[in-house]
């Protein structure tokens, strides 16, 4: 079975970092030559177990890092590394949550998150139990015979959380996983990710426009600058564990979304809309 248990705060000072990025940089070239400056030298580490919530205007280099994270995207220069190896490709111990779901429409809920199980092979019947045991997690026991069109999207992304964990990865990539829900339902999936991630004791790296989401999220939350991107500041968030839609009226809490909104309000980014608790 699938353990509850509370998952500690990660301590970054402690022995060897999960995640090693040092100096990272990120140049596209366009279809006429030009060199174009996706993301500047970044440098980052994340502890075993921490939850990490990067922000910034759109256009950044943030899903960039993430992509590169994941062995998505080639290094310009600079080096990720997970446990002391370097990324040379995709790899096996990450797990990908995107905005859209993507969904398998001909397949059951059940069988698109077996989806990872099926392509690494892993054993039939043991990967069966562990994909009920997921949906159970994530609070769809009993819709595994569902099709995607029959589930809300909230429901569709929480099973896309649960595909991402099939195949136990020790990291979980999250690209603004609940940009496209309403309000409502994204504040009550934040909830469910807090409890997901209390539950399973993953690394999560998750990029978000919310200053509010990665407040009540994260152990820290990196920001950053405008396109070409880079981490500007990291600032801790103190607020004990577990959290809960009261943490928001935390002063500790509220302090830190006028100190994150300060960042962005003070650049004034051109035909940036500025949203309560949003950066877009």
């Amino acid at each position: 079975m699938i353990a509850v248990a509370e998952a500690p705060r990660s301590q970054t000072s402690a022995s060897r970092p999960l995640i090693a990025i040092n100096g990272v940089r990120k140049q596209f070239r366009s279809r006429s030559g030009t060199v174009i400056d996706a993301l500047a030298e970044t440098s980052l580490e994340v502890a075993p177990n921490e939850f990490i919530c990067i922000v910034g205007p759109s256009g950044c280099g943030k899903s960039t890092l993430l992509r590169m994270l994941a062995g998505l995207e080639t290094i310009s220069s600079g080096t990720i590394a997970i446990d002391g190896v370097p990324i040379s490709g995709a790899r096996r111990d990450i797990g990908l949550v995107f905005q859209s779901p993507v969904m398998l429409p001909w397949r059951t809920i059940l069988k698109n998150v077996l989806v990872p199980a099926e392509v690494l092979k892993m054993n039939s019947a043991a990967s069966r139990q562990r994909a009920h045991e997921l949906l159970k997690l994530v609070g769809l026991d009993g819709f595994g015979d569902r099709y995607p069109d029959e589930l809300s999207g909230g429901m569709r992304q929480r099973a896309a959380i649960a595909r991402a964990l099939m195949h136990d990865p020790n990291i979980l990539l999250m690209d603004e996983p609940f940009g496209a829900l309403d309000a409502l339902t994204r504040e009550a999936m934040n909830l469910e990710l807090l409890r997901i991630w209390q539950a399973s004791r993953k690394t999560v790296i998750l990029v978000t426009h919310s200053i509010e989401e990665a407040l009540l999220l994260a152990d820290r939350v990196a920001v950053f600058s405008p396109r070409p991107g880079h981490i500007r500041e990291i600032i801790d968030v103190p607020i004990s564990r577990p959290r809960s839609a009261a943490t928001r009226t935390d002063p500790v809490f509220i302090q830190l979304a006028d100190k994150l909104r300060s960042y962005f309000e003070a650049k004034q980014i051109e035909g940036q809309n500025q949203n309560e608790g949003t950066v877009v």
